[in-house]
């Protein structure tokens, strides 16, 4: 017996989290395996070919969606030919046939197969002639509003409100990837950095400087990031760049990872900003 849900599940945010608890105490209510049916790739980007920046990376995602407790992830590939088939072909040839799921909980408003006209009740009937159990999910809401991905990305990308989403998302929004070599010229002013190549699928929040903290393979330090062109250096080309507060290792070449809390302000030279970010992150652990 296996108890799944469907979506692409973009940063895994509180409403995702809520659909999850649903699939995992109908699973143990079962006595069944809970699992997630999601792509490696957005559908928009293959319906419609345009780049969607995304709040996670695959490996971000899976280990989001096992941190909610879920017993398995179905990874399919969304393809042409996956977007083209009916709901009722879906639920038959991948989810009963290939995965043996026998109970569907949907999200409250979310729709799937090629004809979005159809509704729950259409999914409802299709099930019972599969033998699936089909479920309506319980709604999120946070403050009377619905929690989405599109959401989330608005607020870090045209307003660079790191706070709110990350409320909205239940944990911190995080950076990753390799530290590479800049312009190395963070040393002449006493703000030595670490440039950041970070995974070219995942969205970069609006320009300026951001509160983070960041884990290194020599511990976690607090800092300070910069997301932009770096006026600091003149520089034309965007870059993620972080100064690590009493950080006197070399970096170049290693796996850091960054998560970000607070905007300080707009992009402009570094400067002042280390008593601000070190007031604002003793206060989030205090609140622990």
């Amino acid at each position: 017996m296996k108890v799944a849900t469907i979506g692409f599940f973009d940063g895994v945010h509180l409403g995702h989290q809520h659909l999850i608890r649903q699939v995992v105490a109908e699973a143990h209510r079962r006595g069944a395996t809970s699992a997630v049916v999601t792509f490696g790739s957005h559908p928009r980007t293959v319906i419609t070919t345009t780049p969607m920046p995304l709040l996670t990376t695959p490996a971000e995602k899976q280990s989001l969606l096992l941190s909610c407790g879920i017993d398995e992830i179905i990874n399919l590939d969304f393809t042409p030919q996956l977007s083209q088939m009916s709901a009722h072909d879906f639920m038959q040839q991948i989810l009963r046939h290939q995965h043996a799921v026998d109970t569907l909980i949907i999200g409250y408003d979310h729709r799937f197969g090629h004809n979005r006209s159809e509704t729950f009740d259409d999914y409802v009937r299709y099930g019972q002639s599969l033998s699936i159990d089909v479920i309506r999910a319980e709604a999120f809401t946070l403050d009377g509003q619905a929690v989405s991905s599109s959401r989330i990305r608005h607020l870090l990308q045209d307003d660079g409100d790191i706070a709110t989403a990350n409320r909205l998302l239940g944990h911190p929004y995080t950076l990753s990837g390799t530290v590479v070599e800049g312009y190395r010229r963070g040393h002449i002013i006493g703000f030595p950095t670490a440039n950041l190549r970070a995974d070219e699928s995942k969205l970069l929040p609006h320009d300026g400087v951001y509160s983070i903290e960041a884990d290194t393979p020599y511990g976690t330090f607090d800092g300070m990031l910069n997301i932009g062109l770096n006026p600091t250096y003149n520089n034309t080309d965007r870059t993620v760049e972080a100064h690590l507060f009493d950080f006197n290792h070399q970096l170049y070449g290693q796996h850091i990872s960054l998560r970000l809390y607070h905007h300080i302000r707009n992009e402009q030279p570094f400067g002042r900003d280390r008593d601000t970010i070190t007031r604002l992150m003793a206060q989030r652990r205090n609140a622990i």
